[in-house]
């Protein structure tokens, strides 16, 4: 193991066996505490900021070897172990190993984990201590129910019905049925993904909730017999199961429907002997007409460890009057042995919390992950964030895209809204997409405004998708940008005034155009020159494509990370940065970032989604999973042409059109950057009307047999 050596000592040290951004939360509370933390870091996250926050940072070969990090904390001479969230930490054989070495684990004792682990287990424990539960029914381990016994419960449950694998979550395997035609068929996909994703197809069945709410209630036991809640989070903002936006407390719950949920919650904590944090998730109704809706609400699961939302009943939480709590030190304490330093009746609210998880994503391409260097980062001043990354880093297809959290506070739910705009329209990363400016957009959808959500509202009522054209600004600040280039003391090529192609001329000022393109909008032929007239340095006339020109003025912040513009009577900041591994510029500014590039005028361009050349690029940087294709294959429109795996998704690329495979550029196991060339298909020509037909293309008549 290679070691990074301590810089400080304190009576206790705990490791913390997980990466970004909650590790880095993990350690900053530790520091606070003066307790010595202990980082571990694979090859790829050898320079993270969580390695260099830590005192000390060791080398594993895996997040989820659990024996490596057991060795790594009796190494580091720590007594403790903190597994943040995902990886190891509702792994119960972990934590009997960290005991077995003589470490505290910092989280329930296994017996806890393995109780609501298992979703049906799980669920016949919670309701034995007369918490609410979904009808329905599930499978025995290793004895799936044949079709007639499976039709025969779900006709006594009632359509529709939900399939979920009993030993997973996140969304997989997961099947809404809706009629009995429909039930063998989702049954036997749905056991297919459980046991590839979960090593066990054993599934559970419940009714099917019609625009559910997930609520989830944060919930603290410590060793000492005390039990307690600290309200509801409301977490129904999701896109593919997973939750995009969180808040705290629900719009929904009235005081008496939070205190019997609460209570609630510490019946499923008790149940099962929990110490130290854990959530309590339930699937809600709310009853529609006149009045005070009802509320019936109904166990969806309970997880065992700290949720990536915490923050949101962090900012609320007031402790015998005092706004704010930190989670994390109340589990090391709880763990250490201490006692809740509070009872239920000390716990009340203030105010309202809004947490936006910030995704490497491309929202507008059906939320497929991204990836890139981090050429330039900037975050909110005003609110709070909880961040992986940081300037310099790389963003990889290796772990959750998840990056960063923001989170604002504020004394009305309104409040608290607003302010997320403007943290938002101020969080800026260059050199990665991300899903900033589509959680703008959700967060202005009138029912999220008005507090009425639901776990399908992204699916079902999306907010307003984002406009197909590139604002003229962006194009012309990128080319001023460009410009700026060619001044003196610019990064133009030449100091010879004759040899720069300013536009600059001996008796006035002529035109110089750049074509700039973005992905997945059409090119831009700007053009620039000095603005005579108005005698100002930096003043330029901008004309974008065949438009009027326009009066602008830009100059570049001192270390050229910023770009300030006045197009069209506005004045906008915008960040600024050059990625030098594809001569990419990206601006950024509303928490929008673009990617724009310069090609000469006449270049003839790509058209992204219909590729028209032929070649097939990767829709996001990944590992080829698959190449189900060979060179002289025929292959029709859809077919599967490779699959791509990223940051937990799977994704087939298929055919654009119906051709004949002419080269395949890629193996399975490759890792690949976005846009990156995978197969080469030659397109169908159609012949003229009386030549004969070409044996060797496919007709509609044969086109079946020659189908992968």
């Amino acid at each position: 193991m290679t070691t990074t050596p301590r810089t400080s000592h304190s009576p206790a040290t705990v490791l913390v066996a997980n990466r970004g951004e909650i590790a880095l939360r993990i350690i900053r509370t530790l520091k606070r505490m003066g307790i010595g933390s202990v980082a571990v870091h694979t090859d790829a996250d050898a320079g993270a900021p969580h390695t260099l926050a830590a005192d000390l940072a060791l080398r594993v070969d895996g997040y989820l070897d659990s024996g490596a990090i057991v060795a790594a904390a009796l190494e580091s001479g720590a007594s403790m172990v903190h597994p943040g969230y995902g990886f190891l930490s509702e792994n119960a054989g972990f934590a009997r190993a960290c005991a077995g070495a003589g470490l505290v684990f910092v989280g329930p004792p296994a017996s806890a984990i393995e109780a609501m682990g298992d979703k049906i287990r799980a669920k016949d424990t919670v309701a034995a201590a007369g918490v609410p539960v979904l009808g329905g029914f599930a499978e025995k381990p290793g004895q799936p129910l044949d079709d007639d016994a499976l039709l025969h419960a779900a006709a006594e449950t009632g359509y529709p019905l939900l399939l979920k694998p009993s030993a997973g979550g996140g969304g997989k395997g997961m099947r809404a049925v809706h009629a009995p035609d429909d039930l063998v068929a989702a049954a036997a996909a749905a056991r297919r993904e459980a046991l590839a994703s979960f090593g066990d197809s054993t599934l559970l069945v419940e009714r099917l909730v019609r625009r559910p709410r997930h609520i989830e209630v944060q919930v603290l036991a410590d060793g000492h017999g005390n039990v307690v809640h600290l309200g509801e989070r409301e977490c129904s903002l999701q896109r593919r199961h997973q939750k995009v936006v969180e808040e705290a407390p629900s719009p929904l719950l009235t005081a008496a429907q939070r205190e019997a949920m609460g209570g609630a919650a510490v019946a499923a904590a008790r149940s099962c002997g929990y110490t130290g944090a854990g959530t309590v998730e339930f699937i809600a109704e709310a009853s529609r007409g006149d009045g005070e809706p009802e509320l019936s609400f109904s166990f969806l699961e309970m997880n065992t460890r700290l949720q990536v939302e915490h923050p949101v009943t962090e900012e609320v939480v007031a402790i015998r009057g005092g706004r704010g709590i930190d989670l994390v030190e109340l589990q090391v304490r709880i763990a250490l042995g201490d006692p809740l330093p509070f009872g239920q009746e000390d716990v009340s609210w203030q105010g309202h919390a809004v947490e936006s998880r910030i995704y490497a994503e491309d929202a507008d391409r059906g939320f497929l992950p991204t990836g890139g260097p981090v050429l330039a980062l900037s975050e909110p001043s005003g609110a709070r964030v909880d961040s992986g990354v940081a300037a310099g880093g790389e963003v990889t297809s290796a772990f959750d895209p998840m990056l960063a959290k923001v989170i604002t506070w504020g004394p009305d739910r309104a409040e608290a809204l607003r302010r997320m705009d403007a943290a938002l329209g101020a969080y800026v990363l260059l050199g990665c997409v991300t899903n900033t400016a589509f959680l703008r957009r959700l967060l202005r959808h009138p029912r999220v405004a008005a507090g009425d959500l639901s776990t399908d509202l992204i699916e079902t009522d999306p907010p307003e998708p984002a406009s197909g054209a590139l604002p003229e600004h962006v194009y012309a600040a990128a080319a001023l940008d460009h410009q700026l280039d060619l001044e003196p003391g610019g990064a133009g090529p030449s100091a010879d005034r004759f040899a720069t192609p300013d536009g600059w001329r001996m008796g006035g000022p002529a035109w110089t155009p750049w074509r700039l393109r973005a992905p997945r909008h059409d090119s831009a032929v700007v053009r620039v020159r000095r603005d005579g007239a108005a005698g100002a340095p930096g003043a330029y006339l901008v004309r974008v494509d065949d438009g009027a020109p326009v009066a602008a003025t830009a100059r570049r912040s001192a270390d050229g990370s910023r770009l300030t513009v006045t197009h069209a009577g506005r004045t906008r900041t915008y960040a600024r940065a050059d990625d030098p591994a594809t001569g990419h510029r990206w601006l950024g500014a509303g928490g929008t970032a673009w990617t724009l590039h310069e090609e000469p005028v006449a270049a003839a361009l790509r058209d992204d989604d219909a590729a028209v050349d032929g070649t097939v690029r990767s829709p996001m940087p990944g590992t080829v999973l698959a190449v189900p294709v060979k060179v002289g294959q025929a292959v029709l429109a859809g077919t599967t042409l490779a699959v791509v795996e990223a940051m937990k998704m799977e994704h087939s690329v298929p055919s654009p059109f119906d051709g004949t495979v002419t080269g395949v550029a890629v193996r399975p196991g490759a890792s690949v950057p976005m846009d990156a060339p995978l197969v080469t298909v030659e397109p169908v020509r159609a012949e003229p009307a009386d030549a004969p037909p070409d044996p060797s293309v496919p007709t509609p008549a044969t086109r079946e047999e020659h189908t992968p």
